[in-house]
Formats: C-alpha cells, sequence, structure tokens
C-alpha cells in the first residue's frame, strides 16, 4: 500500500510538470509579448465598489478615492504602466482598517484593498509602483455591508 502511494504520488507531479511545461510559452498579448498572468479570486469582488480611475505620471503622486462595501469582499484599482503592467508594487503608507495586495491581473496591475469585516469608516493607503516612480496614494471610504 505505501508503494502505490508514492507511484501516485509521482504520476500526479509527473503530469502536473507535463501540464505546466505546456504554459512555458510567451503568448503575444493585445499589449505586446509576454506571458498572461491570470489570478484565482478566492475571496470576491465587494458588494459595492467603486473608484476612480488614476492615470499615474511617472515621478509624481496621483490621488485616487474608492467607496467599499466592508462585507469581507475586495474592492480593486487597475493601473497600466505605458500599457504594461508594472513590474512591483511597494505598499509605502499602510491602511489602518484593511489588506492592500498588489498584483498582475492579465495585461493590468491591479491594486486590491479589502476592508476589515463589518467596518465602516475611513481608511487610506499609498503604493509606490515600479519601474517610474509613480505613487498612489488612495483615500478609502468603507460602507456597512
Amino acid at each position: 500500500m505505501t508503494i502505490r502511494r508514492h507511484t501516485t504520488s509521482f504520476l500526479v507531479l509527473t503530469t502536473a510538470g507535463i501540464l505546466l511545461l505546456g504554459c512555458s510559452g510567451k503568448p503575444s498579448g493585445p499589449f505586446g509579448t509576454g506571458p498572461q498572468l491570470y489570478a484565482a479570486d478566492m475571496n470576491g469582488e465587494a458588494k459595492t465598489c467603486d473608484t476612480t480611475k488614476p492615470a499615474l505620471t511617472s515621478g509624481k503622486v496621483t490621488e485616487a478615492t474608492m467607496k467599499v462595501a466592508s462585507n469581507g469582499g475586495w474592492c480593486g484599482i487597475p493601473v497600466r504602466n505605458g500599457g504594461q503592467p508594472y513590474d512591483a508594487g511597494l505598499l509605502v503608507a499602510r491602511p489602518g482598517h484593511g489588506k492592500v495586495l498588489v498584483h498582475r491581473v492579465g495585461n493590468d496591475t491591479r491594486i486590491d484593498y479589502t476592508p476589515d469585516f463589518g467596518f465602516a469608516g475611513v481608511d487610506s493607503f499609498t503604493v509606490d509602483l515600479l519601474p517610474g516612480e509613480a505613487r498612489l496614494r488612495v483615500a478609502v471610504t468603507a460602507i456597512p455591508r
């Protein structure tokens, strides 16, 4: 029985490796070449998610606003660097009542804010995006679920 378990694990890992090899190419996207990345959304967007659409400028601070329901879901702001996603996002000012996730979704960099469950009030956070040193300062209004 122990041998069978190891054999099954080996087959599963080998099959997964072969499937991943098929994904190693660099498909061409609408905004240039490079791999397309997609994230599984385990939480879901908040019932209310209203944001401004910021146009970021290298070396400048851009202000954005967000209104989000505190029902456990996220609210995201998609941004691009000249039609391409940013390489990195650094959280330089943390929110007091939620979490921030900066990640790539397709051809965008998405900045997601998830308020603490049930929180109602104001919050804020700031993200530096690289390359280009664009800074995004977000003022958040969280409303009851």
